[in-house]
């Protein structure tokens, strides 16, 4: 039985994650954040201290990264751990752009993407989803959003914490995110030919959701 595959690309900020959980729920469908994988990695990386690519690459073989679906909600495991919690600070952030431009890195959790994508009815979010891992989606979508709107979300979300930056700060590290998604030489962000472009800048998260499921359903009715 054939699956339906649906693959949403965009910057980091644009609230992928969010909007894909909540249009995968809606319609019954398997959430995967891949962003989520290389951000555990990206954990790892920094509690064994091997953030250069040529010591990632040279561990990668022995980190696990596993997804546990409770629910149709999505749990990230690192060698064992659940780290869904832990892996959503702008230092792991950080740490994740720059191990995801490590090939190592991409091939060790290429394998994995592709596998859950032939079981199961998904929609898969990151950065190179439309592009390289799923090319033949039965849609595609480009979700993004000005840097200094996706900004102002990030500090949204995490101004009750203690250590929440200021502004400026995540829009300089959003900006930096950018600029190293786009420029890496493996499998940079960019906007597949044949995807559809949403820009959130000016939109509600019902508004956005309702449009992406809109245009699922439009794809598979």
């Amino acid at each position: 039985m054939k699956t339906v595959n649906i693959a949403i690309d965009g910057p980091s900020g644009a609230g992928k994650s969010s909007i894909s959980k909540k249009v995968a729920a809606d319609l019954g469908f398997i959430h995967v954040d891949t962003g989520a994988m290389y951000r555990a990695i990206g954990l790892y990386a920094i509690r064994n201290g091997c953030l250069e690519p040529d010591q990632i690459a040279a561990v990668i073989e022995d980190v696990d990264v596993t997804l546990r679906f409770i629910g149709g909600s999505q749990r990230v495991m690192l060698c064992g751990e659940d780290v869904t919690d832990h892996i959503r600070t702008p230092e792991v952030s950080m740490a994740a752009s720059k191990v995801s431009a490590v090939p190592a890195v991409r091939a060790h959790l290429l394998d994995l993407q592709k596998k859950i994508a032939a079981e199961n009815d998904i929609i898969m979010d990151g950065r190179d989803i439309g592009s390289v891992v799923l090319p033949h989606a039965d849609l595609k979508i480009f979700l993004t959003a000005s840097a200094e709107e996706r900004a102002s979300r990030r500090y949204l979300e995490l101004r009750e914490k203690p250590d929440c930056p200021p502004y400026e700060d995540i829009l300089r590290d959003i900006r930096q995110r950018d600029e190293n998604d786009m420029h890496r030489a493996i499998a940079p962000l960019t906007q597949a030919p044949d995807a559809v472009l949403v820009d959130s800048t000016s939109m509600g998260f019902n508004e956005v959701v309702d449009t992406i499921t809109a245009m699922i359903r439009e794809t598979i009715d």
